[in-house]
């Protein structure tokens, strides 16, 4: 049995400024969020964007093709009325970042983290002034409280549509650094970050073959990641 999907019932889709943020019409009338909150966003870019995927709908409503309007659903529906707890549960990854977390052997896979990941250690050191130390084992390594606040005081001051973007890349990558690195374009290439955070698995393909279903979810994932970048870059203003 096929479920069921809502039909296509507008013919234009189109973008309103209002003093609240932009709106996205069909055919003049304002879209709502799931919440039945007024759909505003921040820029125009993102509105256009979240337009182009209503007037890309042919015949049923398909949100698996409209990743704009549904990251803006998540921030303007669940984000932005528990803020606070967002940005905590995205700081709580500080705790036990990814790069922290270094293998003791073999001595190729603890070179290539290295490589990979002590340039982000030392980012993190001067540009945030948030040194962490990495440990190898399995037993994680309290980290200094003082790297952890500023940390989390870089999250807490995103707002809900950055936030939004920040968890995806941040919980994606396993990387509280992969994803503050992220917010600022100077560090990496996007693609790039995301192969930082891959280290392991890249690694683990090279010793034992690439397994497909395994390919598959690596490559949502990576699109995925993505997504959340141009999301962050949509809800920024133009320079």
């Amino acid at each position: 049995m096929t479920a069921w999907a809502p039909k296509r019932f507008w013919a234009e889709a189109s973008v309103d400024e209002t003093e609240a943020g932009f709106a996205v019409l069909l055919d003049g009338r304002p879209v709502r969020t799931p919440a039945k909150a007024a759909f505003l966003l921040p820029t125009r870019a993102m509105a256009e964007a979240a337009a182009a995927e209503w007037d890309a709908q042919e015949r049923e409503l398909r949100p698996l093709t409209m990743p704009v309007t549904r990251a803006a659903n998540a921030a303007i529906d669940r984000v932005r009325p528990q803020q606070a707890e967002v940005a905590a549960l995205i700081a709580a990854y500080g705790e036990s970042d990814l790069i922290c977390h270094r293998a003791d052997s073999p001595a190729e896979l603890v070179a290539r983290q290295a490589a990979a990941w002590d340039p982000l250690l030392d980012w993190a050191r001067d540009s945030l002034r948030a040194p962490l130390i990495p440990t190898a084992g399995l037993l994680p390594r309290a980290q200094p409280a003082d790297s952890l606040a500023r940390l989390a005081a870089r999250v807490a001051a995103q707002d809900a549509f950055a936030l939004t973007a920040l968890h995806d890349l941040v919980a994606l990558s396993g990387s509280l650094v992969i994803g503050l690195a992220a917010l600022d374009r100077a560090v990496a290439p996007i693609e790039r970050l995301w192969d930082l955070s891959r280290i392991d698995e890249t690694w683990q393909q090279d010793q034992w073959g690439i397994d497909d279903e395994a390919a598959e979810v690596a490559a949502a994932r990576r699109r995925d990641f993505l997504q959340a970048r141009r999301f962050l870059d949509l809800a920024r203003p133009k320079p």
